[in-house]
């Protein structure tokens, strides 16, 4: 009878568990509606200028590398594909809607070391910066597969970042950034 008695009390914490970290996905998700997403594509897109296999780890509030954003498209870590046109960046999460952040709101492009949960080896991430179209300051960071094809991409997003940035904007480096 002990031995039952405990089985049910480890499933009873379980649950419990599990229906609070529920709870508290669905809160954020709430809390970050406000925050709106990515933009709706144009119609007619220029040739890519990059494309790369990336792992996409989150997108976080700008410069506060550990308060995730649970926006449509980017609210799970996945395997993605960036693809950088001179109307902007496409962030493509398998299993999820593609996200389009138009160049107009691009505000730089860096290298970090942590992103929420995930820490890595110095600059193996790359740090996007953008605006969403609920008006608040992003930065999505996602690895690069195939390393060699990391300065490219970011030196195709840097070539669609608005020139007329001022150099202490919310696209600047963060303290954990190394720009590109």
């Amino acid at each position: 009878m002990d031995r039952a008695l405990l089985t049910i009390l480890i499933v009873a914490v379980v649950v419990i568990v599990l229906a609070l970290a529920l709870f508290g996905w669905r809160r954020r998700v709430r809390r970050d509606a406000a925050s709106g997403g990515g933009y709706s594509t144009p119609g007619t897109l220029g040739a890519p200028t990059a494309e790369a296999d990336v792992l996409y780890v989150a997108t976080t509030k700008a410069g506060q590398h550990l308060e995730r954003l649970a926006l449509p498209g980017l609210a799970f870590r996945g395997a993605a594909t960036v693809t950088v046109r001179p109307e902007g960046v496409e962030l493509a999460v398998t299993g999820e809607q593609p996200v389009f952040v138009p160049s107009a709101v691009v505000s730089g492009v860096g290298l970090a070391s942590v992103a929420i949960d995930r820490a890595v080896e110095r600059d193996g991430l790359l740090r996007l910066g953008w605006t969403t179209s609920g008006g608040t300051a992003a930065d999505s960071y996602f690895r690069v597969v195939d390393p060699a094809g990391r300065a490219q991409l970011a030196a195709a997003i840097e070539d669609i970042v608005p020139r007329a940035s001022a150099p202490d904007d919310q696209g600047g480096p963060r303290p954990n950034d190394k720009e590109v």
